[in-house]
């Protein structure tokens, strides 16, 4: 199974689409999901999917799907934990993290995580007004604070950077030329872009 299991994050509400699932989306033929997680099986042996409610409807993916183990939606953090508790079940030491949403991140995702040798990183991109750019749902994290990040969810924590950055989290940067990798389907105007990105760039 590898040292590290690959796990994409789709456990929010899609509100900004009118809730139901984003990532069953068509983009260029192929759902939102099935883009993701093509692209990360690509670079990862193991990759599973954290959403919420009946798993049944992600049986055409072909991956195992694991639900918060936080009530309430209390975001990505949520997803995190779950992934981290399934890799410690499956004697995995490190998760890696992409969002379901976002179906052009980097093709060396992984391979740039792992060769950061950090323990805990954050994929993020040049920005001409705050220096950097986050993308908090674009991780390495490992098992080994899951307990931790239990506690602190149940304290109410839920932005990840607050989380993150005690732990001393590294920032890797990537590219956004020539467009942002981290991209993300949000809005139906966002999916439209995304069909003129696959033309623009042959994604």
């Amino acid at each position: 199974m590898g040292d590290t299991i690959g796990v994409i994050l789709a456990g929010g509400l899609s509100s900004r689409m009118g809730g139901g699932d984003k990532g069953l989306l068509t983009l260029g033929g192929v759902s939102l999901l099935g883009r993701v997680k093509v692209r990360l099986s690509r670079q990862i042996e193991t990759v599973i999917l954290n959403a919420n409610g009946d798993p049944a409807r992600f049986d055409g993916l072909g991956i195992p799907v694991v639900n918060d183990t936080i009530a309430g939606y209390a975001g990505p953090l949520a997803g995190v934990l779950a992934g981290l508790d399934y890799a410690a079940s499956h004697g995995a030491s490190h998760i890696v993290t992409v969002a379901a949403d976002t179906p052009f991140y980097p093709a060396d995702f992984v391979d740039r995580m792992n060769a950061s040798g950090a323990n805990l990183a954050m994929a993020v991109t040049p920005d001409p007004e705050r220096g950097q750019a986050r993308h908090p749902t674009f991780g390495k994290w490992p098992v080994a604070l899951r307990d931790d990040l239990r506690s602190a969810l149940n304290d109410g924590v839920r932005k990840v950077v607050q989380w993150t950055k005690p732990h001393g989290c590294v920032n890797l940067e990537f590219s956004v030329t020539p467009f942002d990798p981290f991209f993300n389907v949000n809005t139906p105007d966002d999916l439209d872009r995304a069909e003129a990105m696959i033309a623009e760039f042959d994604l």
